[in-house]
């Protein structure tokens, strides 16, 4: 099925401006019948061609209450760890981290992150110093197998622990796109006592969500655009927070 069909075919099922942007993007794909969880049917419009169509209207009343969490939690220097790894999700993840400062998960989780944080942080701080020692050409004296060697390890150790410049303590917040595939980093956060919001997908359990919207999280541009809202109340709440801070000023 082409773009043009699809948005066609969701302005025919969801008429209106409120919901033209999320059409759009294609947010209300859900999944095959089959794969749809049965206490996810309340999210579940209809069936086109053997796919469930998301309800847009339930994904709407349910989007500014995560916002406002969002914003909530976030305010004042909150921390929030963003997490998405499936090529969907990866480019919007390191787009909304780089812009916020934010640390972020893009290859693989890496177990015990959260729950086994003070032996992580010794990991991430040792890849700190050897990606410092490469620039400053402190590894020039050694031989050439040597160097390659360390050069290896370096970017391996980039691969996993890349986004976690900014990760100096537990976050205040979990971000992640889709909780099926990332259960382990769900997991970890709630062990941790640590909220997650999450962008699921009809297969999920809702039970095991706090705080979520539901919508087509296998493509970019529905990704995206789910990403672009999270940004957009980061950047009120940033707002919000130097006003509150200024109001004070004489």
């Amino acid at each position: 099925m082409n773009e043009e069909s699809v948005i066609n075919k969701g302005e025919e099922l969801f008429p209106g401006e409120r919901l033209k942007e999320m059409v759009e993007n294609g947010v209300f794909y859900g999944r095959r019948k089959t794969k749809t969880h049965p206490r996810m049917k309340p999210y579940v419009l209809t069936n086109r061609g053997g796919i469930e169509i998301i309800n847009l209207n339930k994904t709407l009343e349910d989007l500014e209450p995560l916002l406002a969490f969002i914003r909530e939690k976030i305010k004042n220097g909150g921390l929030m760890l963003l997490v998405g790894t499936q090529p969907a999700a990866f480019q919007g993840i390191l787009k909304v981290a780089k812009e916020f400062n934010f640390p972020y998960v893009i290859n693989r989780w890496i177990g015990g992150t959260l729950t086994n944080f003070k032996v992580i942080s010794k990991r991430v701080e040792y890849f700190w110093k050897l990606r410092g020692d490469l620039k400053a050409g402190v590894f020039e004296h050694y031989t050439k197998k040597e160097k390659a060697d360390l050069e290896s390890k370096i970017q391996k150790s980039e691969d996993i622990f890349g986004g976690f410049d900014t990760l100096t303590r537990l976050p205040d917040l979990l971000l992640v796109i889709d909780s099926n595939l990332h259960a382990t980093a769900v997991r970890e956060a709630k062990r941790m006592k640590i909220p997650v919001v999450v962008f699921a997908n009809i297969d999920s359990d809702p039970r095991t969500l706090d705080h979520f919207i539901v919508g087509n999280n296998k493509t970019k541009r529905s990704v995206e655009w789910f990403l672009g809202k999270i940004a957009e109340a980061i950047i009120e709440s940033k707002n919000a927070a130097g006003v509150s801070e200024g109001a004070g000023v004489k």
